[in-house]
């Protein structure tokens, strides 16, 4: 992925902690958004808003299950109880670089996914989008 500027990381930390009514020093890179942080669903769109705000780039929450899933179907992801599959996993690794496979739950399952994304996963977003939108200009 694209390195992340020390701005934009910041300007992501401080979108976190606004949404989720916390001091921007307990959003931390690695802490993820919906696991440790404590945000909710509608929090992350609170996130996003704000992320574009700061950043200036817009970036839906589908765009981060198409970045989660990657080109795999809804069938090769996940299986018909809602497991992650092996394939899944080998995704999952591709799209979140801090991940250790090994130490995912078995039954990881497609709810879960989410509760894996980090700030820092959401500023690379907000990074690679604003490469993005800077080569179109």
């Amino acid at each position: 992925m694209t390195e992340i500027t020390a701005q934009t990381l910041q300007a992501v930390r401080e979108a976190v902690a606004e949404a989720v009514g916390i001091d921007v020093d307990e959003a931390e890179p690695d802490a993820t958004v919906l696991g440790e942080l404590g945000a909710e669903s509608i929090d992350l769109l609170d996130i996003l808003f704000r992320i574009e705000r700061k950043v200036g780039v817009k970036i839906q929450a589908a765009e981060i299950a198409e970045l989660l899933q990657g080109e795999l179907s809804d069938e090769e992801f996940e299986d018909a109880d809602g497991r992650i599959t092996p394939a899944g996993r080998e995704q999952l690794a591709r799209a979140l670089p801090q991940l250790d496979p090994s130490t995912l739950p078995a039954t990881l399952t497609a709810d879960q996914v989410m509760t894996l994304f980090t700030v820092r996963n959401l500023a690379e977003m907000a990074t690679a989008r604003a490469a993005i939108t800077a080569d179109a200009s």
